[in-house]
């Protein structure tokens, strides 16, 4: 939640309180006012548009932990979504004017534009720290008349603010109307080689551009999208997107997933979309101490043994075995594994389906800015659809759609 006033972000004071009553004081930096959300802190070196337009970060307060933030400035081409939807920011030293040819105004104006409440000039190092061993937690932004309010006052009112276990954030932040886009737009020549119906629970911009590159077409869908309007796009395969808020509450969209692994349609999700799957496999989730949040987290694939630095925004997992093929909970899905998983923690960072053509991982391959370690799992999803469509006794989307939909009607 983000309240904003008019006081002059360039001499405003401003404080950071934690859930826990760890203060910290500094100055305000872009729009001022009251920000409440949840602490959390972000590692990536580069890449802070990118960060604060994903929509994963939804109602969270965050954190960079690289030391000079702003120094490029900010452009049209380079959002991952819409809009910026961090509730607040805290930088430790905020550029004073950006230099960079791309540049078409600055950080600081956006924040202001967009009535983002942040904060400059804190110990961000000490936050950080803070947060890895106490874990993240609510947090509020004041600057302005707000910050001379007594900070028991505004102690208690971070306290009172909403927790994110059990906030159900993707329709909140989910597109309301379907959109396409076409792999002609992206540089691909010729005709579509598979179309894919894509669920936005967060997506961010780049996702559909690196299937479009490929030669598939994308349909977004919003989050509330049924099988009906799934299957009305005739897709060779579902996405699910990356995401904010908590797994637990996604009953929709898993009861939506597990009707497109009735029908044997390809499935792909990350982060968000990964949750989802376990979800539908039969599995649990649960909330991580401090999450992933940056562009250097290690992951192995535990099939080959290599090792991917990945980008990552998460503060969930999914609760799964990882001492080889299993049997999913949901018994008709057949054997599932965990085919990737952290190399910081152990957290499950992927799945892999091996009776049904379905597999997630937890991270970002699209990765902007970087790494593209992983790109290549949007050609797996291809070679996935592919196989499944050449396969004996397989039958095309629209066979599968009258049929699903039939099934359903009988029942």
């Amino acid at each position: 939640m983000t309240v904003t006033d008019e006081t002059n972000p360039s001499t405003s004071a401003a404080v950071l309180i934690l859930e826990d009553g760890r203060t910290f004081r500094g100055r305000s930096y872009g729009a001022t006012g009251t920000a409440l959300g949840e602490a959390v802190f972000a590692t990536g070196m580069t890449g802070y548009q990118e960060t604060i337009t994903d929509p994963s970060y939804d109602r969270q307060l965050v954190v960079q932990t690289a030391p000079h933030i702003g120094n490029t400035g900010v452009n049209d081409e380079d959002a991952e979504s819409r809009r910026i939807w961090v509730a607040g920011y805290i930088v430790r030293d905020a550029a004073r004017r950006p230099s960079n040819w791309r540049s078409q105004r600055s950080l600081d104006e956006e924040l202001v534009a967009q009535g983002v409440v942040g904060i400059q000039g804190v110990d961000t190092r000490a936050i950080t720290r803070h947060l890895r061993e106490h874990k993240t937690m609510k947090a509020g932004i004041f600057s302005g008349g707000a910050a001379a309010r007594p900070e028991q006052e505004l102690l208690a009112e971070v306290r009172a603010a909403a927790p994110m276990e059990g906030a159900r954030l993707a329709e909140e932040v989910s597109v309301d109307k379907a959109y396409v886009v076409e792999p002609n737009d992206h540089g691909w020549e010729g005709e579509p080689k598979f179309t894919i119906a894509a669920l936005d629970l967060g997506i961010k911009a780049m996702t559909p551009h690196r299937f479009a590159e490929r030669g598939v077409r994308v349909h977004v869908l919003p989050a509330t999208a049924t099988l009906e309007d799934v299957l009305a796009v005739k897709p060779d395969g579902v996405f699910m997107s990356n995401g904010p808020g908590d797994p637990a509450t996604a009953d929709a969209q898993v009861g939506l997933l597990r009707e497109v692994l009735d029908a044997r349609l390809p499935f792909f999700g990350i982060c968000f979309g990964n949750q989802i799957l376990g979800r539908a496999l039969g599995f649990g989730t649960y909330k991580l101490r401090y999450g992933h949040r940056g562009i250097n987290q290690p992951v192995m694939d535990r099939r080959t043994g290599k090792v991917e630095i990945t980008s990552q925004n998460h503060g969930f997992a999914v609760d799964a075995p990882k001492d080889g093929a299993v049997q999913a909970p949901e018994a008709r899905f057949g054997r599932v594994e965990v085919s990737h998983t952290s190399l910081n923690d152990d957290v499950v960072e992927g799945l892999a389906c091996l009776d049904i053509p379905a597999f997630s991982v937890q991270y970002h391959p699209e990765a902007a800015a970087g790494p593209h370690d992983s790109a290549y799992l949007f050609d797996r999803f291809i070679d996935l659809m592919a196989a499944t469509k050449e396969r004996p006794g397989s039958t095309d989307a629209a066979d599968v759609s009258k049929a699903t939909i039939d099934a359903k009607e009988e029942n």
